[in-house]
């Protein structure tokens, strides 16, 4: 399989976009500071000006030393406005916000699977007869156009990818554009399926940058992407190529965004834009593609149905000798924005913002209650001893003002995971040992901690199992003495189940705990979401996994076997496994083969279903025995 992009390009892009992405310098403000408008843009001379300007501010130094610790991914959503994944007689994405679809790479419609084939093709699987699996057709894009995420509405396919396109080489062209030769195009094709096995293509549309994210409510397509355009020759090149592009097989060519269609977010200074595209699918054909272009960077998003929240990270000023310069690896204490868009079918409308102190950890941080926004935030470092980590939550009414907060919770920790469930919040913060907050909302002038459980380990992930009960999927965790001194070393273990108990908001309970496989053991439902399979009316849960136990020397781990775990889990019974679809290794294999990895379940009627890149599967729902097997090629 041919490579998407040349190595020395993917970590030339790397290395850009944390540069661009959000690299604003400030002076520290109070905890909440709100913006409610924002400045338009309306000639060629404004949009050199502000490029110029934040040309200027990029005093960039790409730093190697001072690593920090990757940031594992969490997630929080609400459990009054999560999405009943599985409760009908098909498979769903576990969305986060009821009646707002996310994008992913593989959909049902209960009688066949969309699916994303190795990054290169969307291939239709019918599943009609689980005993007779077929491909029933094969969409392949080709062009230098990449699908990645999938949506279905009624009897249309929508494919998002991206499309790589080349600067124009001119004679003035610099070394950057030379190394950088390429800029991407978010692309979305548009396909009827009313005959699966025939899909027949109806449109393209597509707006410059790279996706950060889709979704979709009431027939609208909503499309964040983050664009870089070619600034640092924009005295060699026109002002319009500063301008996005957009694309539409309805009209002859490309064109570039309106100048009154591209604005400037509050207090950005970035050399980027965030462009948010919409279109109406109940007219695929015809209707009118809209774009509006925000120069500043965007990182997280959120969205309700109402309401579009873009986050952007900005970092704190140096006062040491090198100025503006920021490390890359390790770039110092940061604030966010938070930016409020309002929906009206295709118009988004820039309504409010914030800055607040702290970091975002992922979409899933963010959330919207009765007209408030509610949000969980780190601030500064958990490995900076004079100056320790804390964590916060923070309120805010419907202008983005502040109403009520809890501060300076787990000093020397961070937020690895966390769930907004009606008036309560539950966040998981993480050092040692695994504090689990139980946070009441109810009135959002004054939320409160009401109780606090400490336990080994950590949840990446939190789950409503009921009103009254959480699922936690992370990993169990042990201490081992330090050989130099100082703090423990924490060694992660197995893969952790837990059912929590919050009944008693002022005693929460880690009711039932399983661990699965030692040091190694991994699965993507720790930082994707999507990666969860449940049937709500069976009460099973399950996910991908690849096995691994600690070897005979310390940090060693043996390969056991990939494949997927489906759990049987209630307050009563507590977490029982119903279905083992892991595939022990083959003699001498030493690690999982990436194409034979299961990326999803899914389910249909009666029957289960695993994709892999390679095969789909199919097993009885009642006994999970294998039915059939289907190879992809």
């Amino acid at each position: 399989m041919k490579l998407r992009k040349p190595i020395i390009w993917l970590i030339i892009s790397m290395i850009l976009f944390m540069v661009v992405a959000g690299i604003s310098i400030f002076t520290k403000k109070a905890d909440v500071s709100a913006y409610g408008s924002i400045d338009s843009i309306s000639s060629e001379e404004d949009l050199k000006a502000y490029f110029k300007r934040a040309k200027d501010m990029q005093s960039v130094a790409v730093r190697f030393d001072g690593v920090e610790e990757s940031s594992e991914k969490a997630s929080m959503d609400s459990a009054e406005s999560s999405n009943a994944v599985g409760g009908g007689d098909h498979s769903s994405t576990n969305n986060q916000v009821e009646g707002v679809d996310e994008s992913d790479m593989v959909k049902t419609d209960g009688e066949y699977i969309y699916s994303i084939f190795a990054g290169t093709s969307v291939k239709v699987v019918d599943i009609r007869n689980p005993q007779k699996m077929k491909v029933a057709a094969e969409i392949k894009p080709g062009d230098d156009y990449y699908p990645s995420q999938l949506f279905l509405h009624d009897d249309l396919l929508i494919v998002l990818g991206e499309k790589m396109q080349r600067y124009p080489d001119t004679d003035k062209s610099n070394a950057m554009d030379k190394m950088m030769p390429m800029n991407s195009l978010t692309t979305v094709r548009l396909y009827n399926i009313e005959m699966p096995e025939k899909p027949v293509f109806i449109r393209e549309i597509g707006v410059e940058g790279y996706m950060k994210s889709a979704r979709k409510t009431g027939g609208m397509l909503y499309l964040v992407t983050n664009v870089f355009p070619n600034f640092w020759a924009m005295e060699e090149i026109e002002g319009d190529a500063l301008r996005p592009r957009i694309l539409d097989s309805n009209e002859k060519e490309e064109k570039f965004m309106e100048f009154k269609d591209i604005s400037i977010l509050p207090g950005a200074v970035d050399p980027s834009y965030s462009v948010i595209a919409s279109i109406d699918l109940t007219t695929p054909k015809t209707a009118e593609l809209k774009t509006k272009g925000f120069l500043g960077s965007s990182d997280q998003m959120y969205m309700t149905k109402d309401h579009l929240y873009l986050t952007a990270l900005k970092y704190e000023k140096s006062t040491n000798s090198r100025g503006a310069e920021i490390m890359i690896w390790n770039p110092g204490k940061a604030d966010t924005e938070i930016f409020k868009f309002k929906l009206d079918g295709t118009n988004v409308d820039f309504y409010q913002s914030a800055e607040l102190s702290g970091t975002i950890l992922n979409q899933f941080s963010m959330d919207e209650y009765k007209g408030n926004f509610r949000v969980v935030m780190t601030e500064g470092n958990m490995w900076d001893d004079k100056n320790p980590s804390k964590n916060h939550l923070y309120i805010l009414n419907e202008k983005m003002e502040m109403t009520g907060s809890v501060k300076g919770l787990a000093k020397g920790e961070r937020i690895y995971s966390a769930r907004f469930m009606g008036d309560k919040a539950y966040m998981v913060t993480f050092r040692e040992t695994d504090p689990l907050f139980v946070i009441d909302v109810a009135d959002p002038a004054k939320p409160k901690v009401l109780g606090e459980l400490k336990i080994p380990g950590f949840s990446n992930y939190l789950h409503p199992l009921d009103e009254n009960h959480l699922i936690g999927f992370g990993y169990d965790t042990v201490a081992q003495k330090n050989p130099s001194g100082g703090e423990p070393l924490i060694l992660t273990k197995g893969m952790k189940i837990s059912l929590f108990d919050v009944t008693d908001f002022h005693n929460p309970k880690e009711k039932y705990t399983e661990i699965i496989g030692g040091r190694g053991t991994y699965s993507p439902l720790q930082y994707d979401h999507k990666a969860l399979f449940q049937h709500k009316k069976r009460n099973l849960f399950g996910f991908p996994v690849s096995m691994y136990e600690e070897g005979a020397k310390d940090f060693e781990v043996d390969y056991k076997g990939s494949g997927a775990l489906i759990y049987e889990i209630t307050p009563d019974s507590g977490i029982v496994l119903k279905g083992d679809l892991v595939q022990k290794k083959a003699s001498g294999e030493q690690y999982e083969e990436w194409e034979k990895q299961i990326q999803r379940l899914l389910y249909s009627g009666d029957s289960v279903f695993t994709l892999s890149m390679d095969e789909v599967k199919s097993y009885k729902l009642d006994s999970f025995k294998e039915i059939s097997t289907m190879k992809m090629n």
